[in-house]
């Protein structure tokens, strides 16, 4: 039995909540925090007409490590589920290390001036956790996540020398607009307009963005173009799996989301640096020069993640296509999920993409407080014993498949 404080509202946040409030025999307490205290409250609403969970709420504005270390000091949370923006890691960490919390995320922290990701900023804090006697779970969401999880499985159980690891993220569902992302637009859109990278025989590789694409073959949903990009947990598996020689991350896109894309960069919607714009005053007594960033306008006029989920069909296939060494032998071995939009939507008013990432951050959560996955330091989750967790996947909605000797078709 522990105490949970979530940290974020969104569509990720939702998830997890309802997950939460399902398994209260782990789960004892429960806060719900985010800069918009009345979105708390309507999910803690939610909450206790659905599952009948009493949830307390809060505001906080988790880029001020002063109002984190306020909130964290008087809730006492035996941890912090951060399922804010990652714009928001350190300050959490910081304020986490301050308070003597328990801590983790779903993603690796970015700043908000660069596009820029890698996991260094997090690993810093490794001596400071472990000194503290304090936990931090970095990335437990599904790709990064589930998708590490995957690949402890596969090296666990399958595998003596994993050699090639390929990362597959096929969304094949239909939201119904004319463009819209399936998380935090900002989040969303520089990280899919970046160059790509992929590691190969010890270094990186770096491609132009979107350069790299072929069609894969997803269970359930058949040939869709898959592109591949830089994500984040290929930095993790390399330093934890050196036996690797080459690990790349697919994702695929449709045409028209890329026709849409090409445009929002051409006219500079894509950019993140301030720009100055005559906006009139409120007064009406003439215009004044105010900054904005282009993208957050943006994410401000396209549709809010949250509200794709009740027209949203179709379903996503994740997944890890492995090839490597068992007994001297060459095998290959791919193992997957595949969520429904509308199941995800039916359980907990949200779309499969924040699904797929709250159901993973919830296990995380749980694998801490029941004593499966805690030491001291700041760990990704491929350092943990995957098995309570795969475990836990069949479930908690998002049952796993397992294909033995196949085409991998890369």
């Amino acid at each position: 039995m522990g105490r949970v404080l979530i940290i974020g509202a969104g569509g990720v946040a939702t998830v997890a909540a309802h997950k939460v409030a399902q398994n209260s025999s782990v789960f004892s307490e429960v806060m719900i925090a985010s800069r918009t205290e009345s979105k708390c409250v309507a999910l803690a609403k939610v909450l206790k007409e659905k599952y009948g969970t009493d949830v307390r709420t809060a505001a906080v504005d988790a880029d001020s490590v002063e109002q984190l270390v306020d909130l964290l000091s008087q809730y006492k949370p035996d941890i912090v589920m951060n399922l804010a923006l990652p714009y928001q890691d350190l300050t959490i960490m910081e304020a986490c290390l301050q308070t003597g919390c328990n801590y983790l995320d779903t993603a690796n922290y970015e700043p908000k001036d660069e596009a820029h990701f890698e996991y260094s900023w997090q690993w810093a804090y490794r001596e400071r956790f472990e000194k503290a006697g304090l936990c931090a779970i970095l990335g437990c969401g599904f790709d990064p996540g589930v998708t590490s999880v995957f690949t402890a499985f596969a090296a666990k159980h399958h595998f003596d020398e994993i050699h090639y690891l390929d990362i597959v993220d096929c969304n094949a569902g239909n939201h119904h607009k004319a463009f819209a992302t399936n998380f935090n637009p900002e989040i969303n859109i520089r990280e899919i307009t970046q160059k790509g990278l992929y590691y190969e025989n010890g270094q990186y590789v770096e491609t132009e963005p979107m350069e790299i694409h072929k069609p894969l073959n997803y269970p359930n949903i058949g040939p869709k173009e898959s592109y591949l990009l830089h994500h984040e947990e290929i930095e993790s598996l390399v330093i934890n799996y050196p036996t690797i020689k080459r690990a790349r991350f697919w994702m695929t896109f449709g045409q028209q989301y890329l026709t849409y894309l090409d445009v929002i960069q051409n006219i500079g919607m894509a950019r993140i640096d301030e720009v100055e714009y005559k906006a009139p005053k409120a007064d009406g007594s003439g215009d004044e020069v105010v900054k904005i960033v282009p993208l957050q306008f943006l994410k401000a006029v396209l549709p809010n993640p949250q509200d794709l989920g009740s027209n949203y069909d179709g379903e996503t296939s994740i997944g890890c296509r492995i090839r490597g060494l068992r007994a001297g032998e060459e095998h290959t071995y791919y193992v997957y999920n595949n969520c429904s939009h509308q199941a995800a939507y039916e359980e907990t008013g949200m779309q499969g993409v924040s699904y797929t990432t709250g159901v993973p951050a919830m296990i995380g959560a749980m694998m801490f407080l029941t004593g499966k996955w805690s030491k001291p330091g700041v760990h990704n989750v491929e350092e943990f014993d995957p098995d309570p967790f795969m475990e836990q996947l069949n479930k908690q909605g998002l049952p796993w498949h397992e294909l033995h000797d196949v085409d991998l078709e890369l």
